[in-house]
């Protein structure tokens, strides 16, 4: 088989008679291939930076053009019986031509296709053309023909099948794409190929299975004449299959006529695979060639697998429903993130890139990504990083907030990708869970879809019966689930909290984060509070001056119905009026950090009731204000630190219980947690009022509750006074008994020090009065510096050390003092 790229020498054009502006009309520009018309057009200095300031809305012309990209290439040479056009990825609505011949068309966004070319091939020189029409007409034709559909947003997302939030949302710019978005080729090739390999990688008995189901194809199709008798007798013939891994081998010949055979490789007492903080990664090469009834290889395939076993627990208990994922029969605490596309342009998503962010990921102790319905199937970059991380994924298909039509040719092209995609990724035994939707099902329940649907079809279908009907054919070694959220079934409200996984928006939307303790959910899908990007961020991406929280570029990225006004009813409700712009931008980020953290450790405290906490959310895809914890700019918010706490294998805590207060410890490791534990009243002074002693001892993935006596939780001046507890080497906990705009904190006063260290400074702070989550944000003096701590909060006399990494020593007095410096009081 010959493998030809066809990457190189493309050039784009608008199609004349469009929207195109006249510097863009009638010029073609070089395109880079995997890529998308947004990026080319920007490379080329023909558009702004879209993400800058409001330039996203002088650009949404892109969208309603139509592109053309073309290229000249060699035609393959030798004798080979098939020549294939192959698209791993077109963006959407494409008409493929060889030498101006049509070999197809496509409209899928998140499938590939593979096109026959041979007879429109010639020698020498050929030119390819891919013109992409405009997602928008095609969408609302659609939508025309077959009645509108409600959805979250006022776009046509939902009439085609591309990433929905190209159309925007309430994190994202509406950057409507067009382009070949992954790699593209030819494939010649003789005889047979192996068209699919999928992989069934199951643990039983000490024994580790992989069956491995392979579909071939034959050159020799139905339609398709050979050159020979004897030519068509090796197409049809009788071909080889042989799958080796982890020193175990199996073989199968496919007869002629059959297309399709399954080989079982048995492993005894394999390495096991397992999340992170639970064991080890180990991955074996699982390597399946196809050979020829003559022994020639025709084709081979390679993955690495891991042998691990998954499952969902549903059980029905005296709380409802669980919903706990249980790994090699281990029951795993999520403490997950959701994920986002990392940028609105796919080919900047570098695997360097996905690398850092997974290492950002796992340095905040998470161990689940969700990859969110409103985005992209990931690539196999972000699923072989998982692999070898331990991050466990659950992946939605592609449906999000919006009623979706089953006619067609939705149907077919839905069957036709969840198809694919369940294929390829088989084989990553980070995947552990397939989710049907995001938020569909609770919103014909209560989103007022059911009297404006009249009838019409809205994805029911898909969720329930076909996507979990090719899971359980394709992929039986993995659970399904119909929605996020969902109950277990239509009987009970989608969004019940005592059964299946749920969604936590009303604290957010119309509530304050201290409402989080109100539920005890069994699993939590999604909850988030937003903050604004790193002031780095914010400085590169907007032009106001000065900036305000209502300036222009600061309103143009804040996509969240009402979202200023909700965070000023954050602050107002837990923090003193900001004096200006540094202390809003300081105060909201500490609100976001606070709420979160709240949120995840009031859940872990109720382990194992609930057993899985995903926030809203790890990253962004440009520069906005958003519940991300890393900004679209890579940079990590105060929100991160608290993640990494909360989220921490061992957990400290102090949370309310029946009237008083408990201490909590949480232990997510497989060994047993024993020390020492103090909890202690005292004053913003550093006075102690009472103090109460505890042996820890808790059980390998287990929790304990000590309710505190009443004299050490009950104030005698609550303005001015916390409880501080203490166990080993888990850190601190705090519960404070006044918010801070109550809060009798005295000014702030510290000592500081700076001194340099090898790739950076040390910057040493001493409380000489009680200090209140002291941050560093060394952004402010160098874009490309960061800290490795934030939120530390020190009682007099006590000190902290942050430690600030950049490229050139930055002045220790501004390093020092705000709006560097930062402390609530």
């Amino acid at each position: 088989m010959i493998r030809q790229s066809l990457h190189e020498g493309w050039l784009l054009r608008a199609v004349a008679g469009g929207q195109a502006p006249p510097q863009v009309a009638g010029r073609s520009v070089p395109a880079s291939v995997p890529g998308c018309v947004h990026t080319d057009l920007l490379a080329a200095g023909l558009i702004p930076d879209p993400y800058l300031d409001d330039n996203e809305t002088a650009l949404a012309w892109i969208g309603r053009t139509d592109w053309v990209y073309e290229t000249t290439f060699d035609a393959p040479t030798g004798d080979a019986d098939r020549v294939d056009l192959v698209c791993a990825g077109l963006d959407t609505v494409a008409t493929l031509a060889v030498n101006g011949v049509e070999v197809g068309r496509s409209e899928n966004m998140h499938r590939g296709y593979r096109f026959a070319v041979a007879d429109a091939l010639r020698p020498g020189a050929n030119t390819l053309t891919v013109r992409f029409d405009s997602p928008y007409r095609y969408a609302e034709a659609h939508r025309d023909r077959l009645g509108d559909r409600p959805n979250a947003y006022p776009e046509p997302f939902h009439f085609i099948r591309k990433t929905a939030c190209n159309f925007g949302w309430d994190w994202g710019p509406t950057l409507v794409t067009a382009g070949i978005w992954q790699e593209i080729g030819l494939h010649a090739w003789s005889t047979a190929r192996l068209a699919t390999v999928r992989p069934l990688v199951t643990v039983a008995d000490g024994v580790g299975r992989v069956e491995v189901v392979v579909e071939i194809e034959r050159a020799a199709t139905a339609g398709q004449a050979t050159a020979t008798a004897g030519q068509a007798t090796a197409t049809a013939g009788p071909v080889t299959v042989r799958a080796t891994v982890a020193g175990a081998a199996a073989e199968a010949v496919v007869a002629a006529g059959e297309r399709t055979a399954a080989l079982a490789v048995e492993v005894r007492d394999p390495a096991l695979w397992w999340p992170r903080g639970y064991g080890d990664q180990p991955l074996h090469p699982l390597d399946v060639t196809l050979h020829a009834a003559d022994g020639r290889e025709l084709d081979a395939w390679s993955r690495r697998i891991g042998f691990r076993a998954v499952r969902l627990d549903t059980a029905p208990d005296a709380h409802g429903s669980a919903f706990t994922l249980v790994v090699n029969d281990v029951p795993v605490f999520v403490r997950g993130a959701n994920w986002i596309p990392d940028d609105a342009f796919p080919d900047r998503v570098t695997r360097a890139r996905l690398a850092h962010r997974f290492d950002q990921a796992v340095g905040a102790n998470i161990n689940l990504l969700r990859v969110w319905g409103g985005g992209r199937y990931e690539s196999e970059d972000f699923y072989e990083l998982a692999d070898s991380l331990g991050l466990l994924v659950q992946q939605d298909f592609l449906f999000a907030c919006a009623a979706y039509p089953e006619e067609e040719p939705f149907r077919s092209e839905v069957e036709a990708e969840a198809r694919e995609q369940v294929t390829r990724l088989a084989a990553h035994p980070s995947l552990v869970l397939w989710t049907g939707n995001n938020e569909n099902i609770w919103a014909w329940h209560d989103w007022g879809w059911q009297e404006r649907l009249a009838g019409r079809t809205w994805g029911r279908g898909y969720y329930l019966e076909l996507l979990p009907a090719i899971v359980a054919e394709l992929d039986p070694t993995r659970p399904y689930w119909p929605g996020s959220p969902w109950s277990g079934t239509e009987d009970v409200h989608p969004n019940d909290p005592a059964r299946g996984s749920m969604h936590i928006w009303d604290v957010w939307n119309t509530d304050d984060y201290p409402k989080y303790r109100e539920y005890l959910p069994r699993f939590v899908a999604e909850f988030g509070y937003q903050a604004p990007p790193a002031y780095a961020t914010l400085r590169r991406a907007l032009s106001d001056d000065p900036l305000a929280p209502d300036s222009p570029g600061m309103a143009h990225h804040q996509k969240a119905i009402d979202g200023d006004a909700k965070l000023r009813r954050g602050l107002d409700a837990h923090l003193p009026p900001p004096a200006d712009f540094a202390e809003w931008h300081y105060f909201t980020q500490l609100n976001q950090a606070r709420a979160i953290q709240l949120g995840v450790e009031h859940f872990r405290s109720h382990r194992p009731v609930c057993m899985g906490a995903i926030v809203w959310q790890l990253n962004d895809c440009w520069p906005v204000t958003s519940w991300a914890a890393v900004d679209g700019d890579g940079r990590r918010k105060p929100l991160w630190y608290a993640l990494r706490r909360a989220y921490a294998d061992r957990l400290l805590t102090v949370q309310p219980r029946d009237g008083g207060l408990a201490l909590v410890a949480v232990n997510e490791t497989g060994q047993p947690w024993r020390a020492p534990a103090v909890v202690t009243r005292v004053t913003a002074d550093g006075e102690p009022r009472a103090k109460s002693a505890y042996d820890l001892d808790v059980p390998a993935y287990g929790k304990v509750e000590l309710a505190l006596p009443a004299e050490v939780a009950r104030p005698e001046e609550p303005r001015r006074e916390l409880l501080v507890a203490e166990a080993g080497d888990a850190g601190r906990a705090f519960w404070f008994f006044a918010e801070d705009r109550d809060a009798d904190w005295p000014a702030a006063e510290y000592d500081a020090t700076v001194e340099q260290v090898d790739g950076g400074q040390r910057v040493r702070v001493t409380a000489r009065t009680f200090l209140r989550d002291l941050t560093l944000f060394p952004d402010r003096l160098d874009p490309a510096a960061e800290v490795d701590e934030a939120l530390v909060t020190l009682l007099p006399g006590e000190s902290a050390t942050f430690t600030v990494r950049a490229a050139h020593p930055l002045p220790a007095a501004a390093l020092t003092a705000r709006p560097v410096l930062r402390t609530v009081n």
